[in-house]
């Protein structure tokens, strides 16, 4: 994985973290909820990425 993909994916996962964070808060549901997408799919990203290093080695 790229320096590039792991930084993006590790902003996605902060941004999604505030997100629930902020959700909580402000007892907003759909922000909380937003906020755990956003951290899955960076979470998902970074896994694909890894399957596809270990058989590029």
């Amino acid at each position: 994985m790229s320096a590039a993909d792991k930084i993006k994916n590790a902003a996605e996962s902060a941004l999604g973290k505030a997100k629930e964070v902020v959700g909580n808060v402000t007892d907003n549901d759909k922000l909380v909820a937003e906020g755990k997408t956003d951290q899955a799919k960076a979470e998902i990203k970074d896994t694909v990425e890894d399957v596809k290093d270990t058989f590029k080695k």
